[in-house]
């Protein structure tokens, strides 16, 4: 009893950690959850439904084929390296709305720590929980995590000047135009309120747009973030120190 129980945290731990990698994938690509199903018939490397895609993304497909994980990896290794002017000229895809998306938006692949593409195997493993997410896409954040990020982030875009002070700079390098979501950016990055870890998640790409922006502009004080991975460690690194503590220079 106690061997499977052990077995199902394993397991459970590894849909959670695949679902995560999916919806990161897919985030930093801009692409909706059918772009895969669609590349992999077109370029017939595997099939799997737009819904398993969705399903994988929300922890709710408990056993997927193993056609699910080689349409996945093929398609991931189909991406790297990215070459458009070899990639888009396959006549597989000339003329469809998935070519136009590849074009405008150059596709990030699943890596391993030593920068190789992710196949079906190694994914297979991730979701049986048998292997570990790839750092640069490992980005789970905890809920006793988040205010201090939050804060760090703060501390991070603002340098700690009056949020009057670069309020102006701050938001024309913050890349979403929906309202609501610049309300919210807004009340976390003056202090006013935080993102939860699910918010904090869903916001990271974004996050890390703003700072690469400001810190390629007219904005000495804000320092380059590196990749999304490295900012996140470094927002971790960083922490909170309150007003009047910071260490002198």
């Amino acid at each position: 009893m106690t061997s499977r129980t052990r077995l199902q945290q394993q397991l459970d731990s590894g849909r959670e950690a695949f679902a995560h990698l999916l919806r990161t994938w897919h985030q930093r690509n801009g692409w909706p959850h059918t772009m895969v199903p669609r590349l992999g018939q077109h370029l017939q490397l595997g099939r799997v439904h737009g819904s398993q895609i969705s399903m994988l993304k929300r922890c709710k497909l408990v056993n997927p084929g193993p056609e699910v994980f080689l349409a996945l990896g093929s398609v991931n290794r189909w991406l790297w390296p990215w070459v458009p002017d070899e990639k888009l000229q396959d006549p597989h895809l000339v003329g469809l709305p998935e070519a136009e998306l590849l074009e405008r938006h150059p596709p990030v692949s699943l890596i391993d720590g030593a920068g190789q593409p992710l196949g079906p195997g190694q994914l297979l493993e991730i979701f049986m929980g048998l292997a570990s997410l790839p750092p640069a896409f490992d980005l789970r954040i905890t809920e006793e995590e988040a205010p201090a990020l939050c804060a760090a982030l703060g501390d991070w875009l603002t340098r700690r000047q009056p949020w009057r002070q670069c309020k102006l700079q701050i938001l024309q390098s913050y890349p979403v135009e929906r309202p609501q979501r610049r309300q919210r950016f807004e009340a976390v990055i003056s202090g006013q309120k935080d993102y939860t870890a699910a918010e904090l998640e869903l916001e990271l790409d974004d996050l890390h747009r703003t700072a690469s922006a400001m810190a390629g502009g007219l904005n000495p004080w804000v320092s380059p973030p590196g990749t999304i991975d490295q900012f996140l460690q470094k927002l971790r690194q960083q922490g909170y120190v309150p007003a009047g503590e910071e260490e002198n220079p």
